[in-house]
């Protein structure tokens, strides 16, 4: 959302973000051209009145919002400010899915809030096909309120980044290969997995491994690091603000997530030319990769079939340039023409 709220206030449109608390990892990559308006809210829930009140006062054109719990509130809001904003709400998750997972009543009667709020909207977004048809199918809604619209997740800044040193001294010359993932520490991501498929890779091929990323499943990972005897060679590295130079540096990327949306940082990889594998899990993962024309596709929580894959990726250079090629198509110059020709957003006058 900072990626996308940049590259529209650069089209010429005057971009408000608006956050429930302004803090967090990203607070100091706000793009210069964004106002940021702190609603100072303990949950999502106590932002309905503030976002109502916002609403009033700053009379915006169009309100884009993203993640089930705050598109809730954002129509919401509309309705109790009586605003004449446009509406749209971005889906950036396999919501069925997502529920099925989780133990949390709350989350359970997403799909049902889904299936009566979303439809007040005046459009809804799904980031992948696999999310639309999963909000079509398994939710309810008509296909006709659902439009595709990918995350704008390759950027130039990605590209330079890219090629800073990442301080690491197992991407030095001469190093064994790295193995890199990147995600939020939860089971949605499948660590589990991937640590039991690079005991077995290991044992093979000299290689090491470093997970990117912060989360509350971090104390049972390092405790499966200490039991797998992976201590040497495996690095839970934490939450860093260029993961880039880790991509265009690792020999391989490994996605082994349980489900998701979109998973960018598998673009954001591919767009480093690094050679790439996912699971095939629901969704995003096909469609990115070609239906496996560009890396490997695994079943999910298959620690065996992923290691296998491991190793031949390990072991077959990759296309660069087709990788390269195909993370073109989640560029920012792209994703924003497409969101501002659906969001009707047009000259300057126009905000959001």
């Amino acid at each position: 959302m900072l990626t996308l709220a940049g590259g529209i206030a650069c089209a010429g449109l005057r971009v408000d973000l608006v956050v429930g608390k302004a803090e967090g990892d990203f607070a100091e990559q706000v793009p210069g051209n964004v106002r940021v308006f702190d609603l100072d809210a303990p949950r999502v829930l106590a932002t309905l009145p503030r976002l109502a009140h916002y609403l009033r006062r700053q009379r915006p054109d169009v309100l884009y919002s993203a993640l089930d719990h705050a598109n809730m509130i954002a129509i919401c809001a509309r309705i109790l400010s009586r605003s004449r904003a446009r509406v749209f709400v971005s889906v950036r998750n396999t919501l069925s899915v997502k529920v099925r997972g989780s133990h949390s009543r709350r989350e359970q009667l997403l799909p049902a809030f889904a299936r009566h709020v979303y439809p007040l909207a005046d459009g809804i977004v799904a980031v992948s096909e696999g999310v639309r048809r999963d909000l079509v199918q398994h939710i309810g809604l008509s296909p006709h309120l659902v439009r595709v619209m990918p995350n704008p997740v390759v950027t130039p800044q990605l590209l330079e980044l890219a090629g800073y040193d990442p301080g690491h001294a197992w991407f030095e010359p001469g190093e064994p290969p790295v193995i890199l993932a990147a995600g939020r520490l939860t089971p949605q991501k499948g660590f589990r997995t991937l640590l039991h498929a690079f005991d077995r890779v290991r044992q093979r091929h000299p290689c090491r491994l470093v997970i990117l990323g912060e989360g509350p499943e971090r104390d049972a990972l390092e405790t499966m690091v200490q039991r797998l005897g992976l201590e040497g060679c495996c690095d839970l590295h934490g939450f860093t603000s260029n993961p880039f130079a880790y991509m265009r540096r690792a020999r391989l990327f490994v996605l082994s997530s349980a489900w998701e949306g979109l998973p960018g940082v598998l673009i954001q990889a591919m767009a480093c030319g690094t050679a790439v594998l996912s699971t095939d899990c629901p969704s995003g993962p096909r469609e990115i990769l070609d239906g496996g024309r560009l890396g490997t596709l695994v079943p999910v929580a298959d620690p065996e079939a992923l290691a296998q894959a491991m190793i031949r990726a390990l072991q077959t250079p990759p296309d660069s340039a087709a990788l390269i090629a195909r993370a073109q198509d989640f560029s920012l110059d792209t994703v924003v023409r497409k969101h501002l020709g659906y969001l009707g957003l047009g000259p300057s006058r126009s905000s959001i």
